[in-house]
């Protein structure tokens, strides 16, 4: 039996959850997910039988290497800033690790610890990097196939709403902190239009009434 460790239970991470409690009976796996809510840890489970909610504080040095020990594979979906040292430990004791972040200067220089180390570290597999990327990739994969030249390829993931609920002037939606929505205002936006890279800064998007 893969046994899979599963650190955090928050809003994000609910429907990676229901997936693999659906697939874990098919692939013989064994779901533990830990969060420092164990309530909330045990409602995510919902008393499955491939599936344990436990309690558990991943920054303890002691208690995350123990877990990740006991484990095939981790999936963190704790904030990124805390990714690193659950790799970092990954590295340390053979085991592959999932994240859904973007790839860190600091998670760049495990590159060769890894290889060395023979695992995987798979970043940017959420929806947004992850899912968006892949799909639109699909997509150009698919009309190149035809034989068609691609001049122009957009994307807005899944950003966009519906127009019954565009009731925001950034006509924008998307589930995550506040804090981490405002601190990304302040990232500029590297478009590759034309044959050509342009670089938004924040305030040159909302000047031209786009947003990128």
């Amino acid at each position: 039996m893969k046994k899979i460790l599963f650190i955090g239970a928050g809003r994000s991470a609910s429907s990676a959850i229901k997936y693999l409690l659906d697939q874990a009976e098919k692939n013989d796996w064994l779901i533990r997910l830990g969060d420092v809510d164990l309530n909330l840890a045990e409602e995510r489970i919902e008393n499955h039988p491939r599936g344990e909610a436990f309690s558990f504080n991943a920054l303890d040095p002691d208690a995350r290497a123990e877990e990740i020990q006991k484990c095939d594979v981790v999936i963190s979906m704790l904030p990124a800033r805390f990714h690193i040292d659950i790799a970092k430990d990954c590295v340390k004791y053979r085991k592959d690790v999932i994240t859904p972040s973007y790839v860190s200067n600091e998670m760049k220089e495990l590159h060769e610890a890894a290889v060395e180390a023979d695992i995987i570290i798979m970043n940017e597999i959420g929806v947004d990097p992850g899912i968006d990327h892949m799909s639109a990739q699909k997509i150009l994969d698919e009309i190149e196939a035809r034989g068609a030249e691609i001049f122009q390829f957009e994307s807005f993931t899944g950003g966009l709403l519906a127009p019954e609920s565009e009731n925001n002037p950034w006509k924008y939606k998307y589930l995550e902190s506040k804090k981490r929505c405002f601190s990304r205002a302040g990232w500029s936006s590297e478009v590759h239009s034309q044959r050509q890279i342009q670089v938004y800064s924040l305030h040159k998007v909302i000047s031209e009434d786009r947003i990128y």
